[in-house]
């Protein structure tokens, strides 16, 4: 997840907290002093996390709550509603409609990852529906529009640029004004860099700005900058009408807290961050769910997102009778299993659920599981039809299990050890029988049908103590209403 170190601290200094018998003064300092030392080491300003510490301790006043108080409750809610505060800028940023044409122009700095940025931004919008399309008037860096075509071309969306036109206004016009003909409802202008922020560079950006006439100018800045993302927003920001920012590289730098707040301390909003150099590496900020997500509580809407986007309309009904009858094949596991591939990376995808840490999957051991995932759908392709769709684990016996893995050139323990792996899948899944189906039958109306008993059987006991036990549980599920978030807790199992 991003900024993994900064949230791994701040969710042991409230986990610490939890654990302590009485909650008093010293056991409150504690907490915050470990918060703070997080916040600065990421390059948070002395002066925001000052005012978050003396915030919360306004807030939390000790003498003056009563004994029936549910003190730890109301520390963490402190705790994130000052976090924030800190990252929230207060403003909106426009928003694109479909089937009306906006043309969204990009500037930064040289190196901060913009040309990457253009396409991540038109492919994201891409799956949701829009037609995007790319126009290079990067005419400064030599190879920059060899870049866009070769992204644009791996993502399938169209792109316009010249290898002759030197003039960068000249290639912007008439590229928005071809995509326009051809009724795309999203072009994207990228803009030359510079080493450093030069009035040539800010010349030339109100020169297409002008011309284009953006409906958003969006800063892209790389997040290693740390504190200095204020100075540098607030440059850009006084030369263009910058509507919006995208931090990138917040997968590699420890500064990432401190750009962040940085920027929301421009009043501009941040809508995106860059978590790795490729295409489904790219998550929309949204400030609750983000601090939700580093306080290790997850962010079930966005969970849910995902679900719904990877799994049609016309199969969910399906799915969710498989679930009420709860009998779990194999079948089933390996079409789970692709699924939680399309979601993208899977510790983006793990930091969405309460009670996981985003230190439960380090660095690095995201591909190990991603490719484990893989080598058990290398042996299922090797099973026949009825060892597929068979609830008798009796049935796979050793001279079966000896075929798969010579049918998948893998190791006899490798299939013995996915085996292990159904059946322990198999056996959450059955608790989730009984459970009664939407007449909608899709998932988003499952969560009016859900309820604490149903729940508590299939999370996981450390996400459940995550969440406040039963009671945490109840007063979660009260707070989603009739949302669709509750059915994002299902990626829960418990080993």
């Amino acid at each position: 997840m991003v900024l993994a170190e900064l949230g791994g601290s701040i969710s042991r200094a409230l986990q610490q907290m939890s654990n302590a018998t009485i909650i008093d003064e010293k056991v409150l300092n504690d907490c915050l002093n470990e918060i703070t030392r997080a916040l600065l080491q990421s390059d948070v300003q002395f002066k925001l996390v000052r005012d978050m510490q003396s915030n919360i301790k306004k807030i939390v006043n000790l003498d003056d709550l009563a004994a029936g108080h549910n003190k730890r409750k109301i520390i963490q809610q402190a705790i994130f509603t000052e976090l924030c505060k800190m990252l929230d800028p207060g403003k909106p940023s426009f928003t694109p409609k479909k089937s009306k044409p906006s043309v969204v122009m990009f500037v930064g700095l040289q190196g901060s990852g913009k040309t990457t940025t253009c396409t991540k931004y038109a492919f994201y919008h891409q799956k949701k529906g829009w037609k995007p399309a790319l126009v290079c008037a990067d005419t400064f860096r030599a190879g920059a529009f060899d870049q866009l075509k070769q992204n644009a071309t791996k993502a399938k969306i169209p792109f316009y640029g010249s290898y002759m036109e030197s003039d960068p206004v000249k290639i912007a016009v008439e590229g928005v004004e071809r995509f326009k003909k051809e009724n795309c409802d999203l072009i994207i202008v990228d803009t030359s860099g510079r080493h450093k922020q030069e009035a040539a560079l800010f010349e030339e950006m109100r020169q297409v700005s002008e011309a284009t006439k953006p409906d958003l100018v969006i800063f892209v800045m790389d997040s290693s900058i740390g504190q200095a993302a204020f100075d540098q927003a607030q440059a850009f920001k006084q030369s263009v009408a910058v509507g919006a920012v995208i931090v990138t590289k917040m997968d590699g730098h420890a500064k990432g807290g401190g750009a962040l707040s940085a920027v929301a301390a421009t009043k501009s909003p941040v809508i995106f961050i860059g978590t790795g150099e490729h295409m489904d590496e790219f998550e929309t900020f949204d400030v609750k769910p983000f601090v939700s997500r580093l306080l290790g509580m997850g962010d079930l809407s966005g969970f849910m997102d995902k679900i719904q986007e990877v799994v049609p309309m016309d199969q969910q009904p399906e799915l969710l009778q498989k679930l009420s009858e709860g009998n779990f094949t194999m079948r089933i596991m390996y079409e789970q299993f692709q699924n939680l591939l399309k979601m993208g990376p899977i510790n983006q995808v793990f930091s969405m659920l309460p009670g996981f840490s985003s230190e439960l999957m380090p660095k690095g051991r995201e591909k190990e599981s991603q490719a484990k995932i893989k080598r058990y759908m290398t042996m299922m392709d090797s099973m026949t039809n009825e060892e597929l769709d068979s609830t008798n684990p009796k049935l796979m016996n050793d001279s079966r299990m000896m075929r798969i893995a010579r049918g998948a050139g893998r190791q006899l323990r490798e299939v013995i050890e996915m085996f292990e792996e159904y059946k322990r899948l198999a056996k959450i899944w059955s608790k989730m029988k009984g459970l009664k189906i939407p007449k909608k039958g899709d998932m988003s109306a499952l969560s009016r049908n859900m309820n604490a008993q149903h729940m508590s059987k299939v999370l996981p006991p450390q996400m459940l103590k995550q969440i406040g036990g039963m009671g945490g549980l109840q007063n979660l599920m009260k707070q989603m209403g009739s949302s669709k978030d509750m059915m994002g807790m299902f990626g829960g199992g418990d080993k």
